[in-house]
């Protein structure tokens, strides 16, 4: 996830509260910072009360940090291109007020920083096809050539949408089209998560980000979510012991973090679910792209049980903890045998067998 936004809008402030990385304090100029942050997950904490594993592993997300404003970087050269890398996009838009810390467009306006961030991804996106479509036409007056064709179709009917105002991420690609472009990687085509950075006075309002995204028509919106968070909240709870922070939370009525819930947030959004191997030595949360198959879940773990598979033993998280042990879930049957084709679904328990 790259974490984007306009300036003084509290981006490094989540990212170093969500990767729990220290402030920079070095002196010159800004760069990208890559941090990593573990996926909260309560199955996978019940799963380690029950079996008392030597380790627990958490699966998780890398987020980086973009220095200044994103629409500087968009029109920049190198950075920009570092910034297409990333599959997903964090844009942390400020919802706050604080006179030490002036927004550079005068008064906060959310809806408007997000439309012209927004504009701005799109024009760099049209800058790139414009570039794309002009190399292709002179290539195709020397050559016919059909896959030249299919792609200049679909940069053109790429092109049609951003000339509209229309974000990539907003249109229905066949898969072919979706290969033929994901090598381009557009800004707009990302999936986008809104991140509103809320004043102290509002860091209990959990229905918040649901509001603005009701208010800012951003619910219908393909491949698009909405969290809030408190980013001066979250930096004094980041500097809590456990009890001190439950105590801490609840005085703003709230039961868990909002960066917890950022972080689910960008793993739903990142197509992202989490199956589960478990043992004395080891629980572990792997991840896994929605859809895809018990051979695909036992190359995460490992090339050569990938290849030597033979079947997938599979209990659903609920019925495990039903059951209260695998011996148990597999007298009642509900723990069962699967093939490599199986899609496997968020929050099995897999254990693989395999030769070799």
């Amino acid at each position: 996830m790259g974490i984007v936004g306009l300036r003084q809008a509290g981006k490094t402030t989540l990212f170093e509260i969500v990767t729990r990385l220290p402030a920079d304090l070095s002196s010159g100029r800004a760069e990208m910072r890559v941090g990593v942050a573990q996926v909260p997950d309560t199955r996978l904490d019940r799963l380690a009360e029950m079996f008392h594993p030597l380790k627990t592993v958490y699966a998780s997300i890398e987020y980086v940090d973009t220095p200044g404003s994103v629409i500087a970087l968009a029109r920049s050269g190198s950075q920009a291109a570092a910034l297409r890398e990333v599959d997903a996009l964090a844009h942390v838009v400020r919802a706050f007020h604080d006179p030490a810390v002036p927004h550079e467009a005068g008064a906060e306006d959310p809806r408007r920083d997000i439309e012209n961030v927004e504009l701005e991804l799109m024009l760099s996106d049209l800058a790139v096809i414009e570039k794309r479509l002009e190399r292709l036409d002179k290539d195709l007056k020397k050559q016919k050539n059909p896959m030249l064709e299919k792609e200049r179709a679909a940069l053109e009917k790429a092109r049609h949408a951003l000339e509209q105002q229309q974000p990539l991420r907003e249109l229905e690609f066949s898969e072919e089209d979706e290969r033929l472009l994901r090598g381009f990687t557009f800004f707009s085509l990302k999936p986008m998560l809104y991140v509103l950075n809320l004043a102290e006075t509002d860091a209990g309002r959990t229905e918040a980000a649901e509001d603005f995204a009701r208010q800012a028509g951003l619910r219908e919106r393909n491949r698009t979510a909405v969290t809030a968070i408190c980013g001066k909240v979250e930096a004094e709870l980041a500097e809590l012991k456990d009890e001190e922070a439950v105590e801490f939370l609840a005085s703003y009525g709230l039961k868990e973090s909002a960066v917890t819930r950022l972080i689910r947030a960008s793993y739903r959004l990142l197509g992202m679910i989490s199956f589960f191997t478990v043992g004395e030595d080891e629980c572990r949360a792997w991840t896994l792209r929605e859809g895809q198959t018990a051979l695909e879940a036992a190359g995460e773990i490992h090339s050569d049980i990938q290849k030597g598979f033979i079947r997938a033993e599979v209990v659903r998280y609920d019925d495990l903890i039903a059951a209260g042990s695998l011996a148990e879930a597999r007298h009642r049957g509900t723990l069962r045998l699967e093939g490599k084709d199986y899609l496997v679904r968020d929050g099995e328990i897999v254990h693989f067998r395999h030769s070799g």
